[in-house]
């Protein structure tokens, strides 16, 4: 049996979620054209899509650059809320218009457990079907 979660999108020009909470992010922006490449059909489309990404208030990227308020991926891009005024372009320049909130992990109401704790809720989800 599948469990369901609810998810309210969040307009980021309106607000931002708390530092360190991991969240979907609804990224626009439009594929590379390069016109050395025709058979890409999806280049130079606007896209619009979903990927799990983590908020913060400050960023230290590799390259040392220092980023506040933005919205960070498992491969370390950064990516600001849509609308955001700034004096400089970012390398993957493609903006945040809404974001949600993770669903916990099942039968808990966290986003990540460790050791005992995490072996335990597991075990519990696993046997009551959660």
């Amino acid at each position: 049996m599948g469990i369901r979660a609810e998810v309210e999108w969040v307009d980021s020009r309106e607000r931002l979620p708390g530092d360190g909470v991991p969240v979907a992010a609804a990224i626009t922006g439009r594929f590379a054209s390069d016109d050395a490449d025709e058979r890409d059909p999806d280049a130079g489309q606007e896209f619009w899509l979903v990927r799990p990404m983590y908020f913060t208030t400050r960023h230290f990227a590799e390259d040392g650059r220092e980023y506040r308020d933005c919205f960070v991926d498992s491969d370390g891009v950064v990516r600001l809320p849509y609308g955001r005024d700034r004096d400089e372009t970012l390398e993957f320049d493609d903006p945040i218009t809404h974001w949600a909130e993770l669903p916990t992990l099942p039968g808990t109401n966290v986003h990540y457990l460790l050791g005992e704790e995490a072996e335990a809720a597991r075990a519990n989800a696993l046997r009551e079907g959660t």
